[in-house]
């Protein structure tokens, strides 16, 4: 059966009828900022503090985006008669946010939290060369880190903070019963005195 003169007409009318009925879903970007997750994935930030320049998040990075320089310093030695120590310097770190696909590797590879995901998403630029943030950039974005969420209060007791914990119990316990028999002995040394 051929198809009626005009009905593709009719049928993207009633689809404009439809629509034009409905409320708009279309955001105003520029003048009203969107309600983004609390843990969104924008840009990362670096604390360079933790950083030991150990090199995983520029190995692990598939998209090779990660630009790391360091040189060594020998530390003098913490007592004497030590021997000196050397350690790594962090020179350079970079991220091209041009290559990188924002898969979160090198935030899960970092074994010293210095890496962590920021909100923010509005650092376009009009030169591909200024998308590769240097350090300072990096350091920037980590005052938009937000807070971690809190700890789920029915969750088990991680075991570092648990034995550490029960250390630290059995340290006071120890020094009280040391306080105790210090102060007992001190009470029978008093009431031999006044024997004699």
């Amino acid at each position: 059966m051929p198809p009626i003169p005009g009905s593709g007409l009719a049928k993207g009318l009633a689809v404009t009828l439809r629509t034009m009925t409905r409320k708009t879903v279309t955001a105003q970007y520029p003048d009203v900022q969107p309600e983004l997750p609390p843990r969104t994935r924008g840009v990362i930030g670096l604390f360079e503090e933790n950083c030991t320049v150990c090199m995983l998040c520029a190995r692990e990075c598939p998209d090779w985006c990660i630009y790391i320089d360091s040189h060594k310093e020998t530390v003098p030695p913490a007592a004497p008669g030590g021997r000196e120590r050397s350690r790594n310097v962090l020179d350079r770190f970079a991220i091209d946010f041009s290559l990188c696909m924002y898969c979160g590797i090198c935030i899960e590879v970092c074994p010293f939290d210095a890496l962590f995901w920021s909100p923010e998403f509005e650092y376009a630029e009009t030169d591909i060369h200024e998308l590769t943030h240097e350090r300072d950039k990096l350091r920037e974005w980590m005052w938009t880190v937000p807070e971690p969420p809190a700890l789920d209060p029915h969750a088990e007791e991680p075991k570092e903070i648990a034995a550490a914990r029960k250390a630290v119990e059995k340290a006071a316990a120890q020094a009280a019963a040391e306080a105790q028999a210090a102060a007992q002995a001190q009470a029978q040394g008093e009431a031999q005195e006044d024997q004699q």
